[in-house]
């Protein structure tokens, strides 16, 4: 497995944004960095990876040099936390299709639920090290 993953998250989206606090909470080995989608150090990293200019409107993580977006994302950081929180992952046998619809569904409504801001984060002092600096 890598040294290090990288999450990529709408830094705009209250949900997301709760999903980093959680995923920073039970990370205490510190493997995970964070960039907000919307900055340019996403499109550097996106674009030296040719994902496409459509930016995704999700969470996207890398690890080992590939990008994985929506569920498979999501089960793929589960697996990574403290707690009984890796055995989430044993939904990746489930089909990818039926995974990613439940998990558009709640994109799709993520504003309406749980609301947005109007910037991005900015991490605490004590946070700064765990997200990436701009390109």
């Amino acid at each position: 497995m890598s040294e290090q993953g990288i999450i990529l998250f709408d830094g705009v989206c209250n949900l997301c944004n709760g999903s980093v606090n959680f995923v920073i909470d039970h990370d205490p080995d510190g493997y995970f960095r964070f960039a907000a989608l919307q900055s340019e150090t996403a499109r550097a990293l996106l674009q030296a990876l040719r994902v496409p200019d459509d930016r995704p409107e999700s969470i996207v993580l890398i690890e080992d040099g590939k990008v994985y977006t929506r569920s498979t994302a999501a089960l793929r950081i589960a697996r990574r936390l403290s707690g009984a929180w890796p055995l989430l992952y044993a939904f990746i046998v489930v089909p990818r299709r039926l995974r990613d619809r439940v998990y558009d569904w709640i994109a799709r409504n993520r504003y309406r639920w749980f609301g947005r801001r109007d910037t991005c984060r900015l991490p605490t002092p004590e946070l700064r090290s765990r997200f990436l600096e701009p390109v």
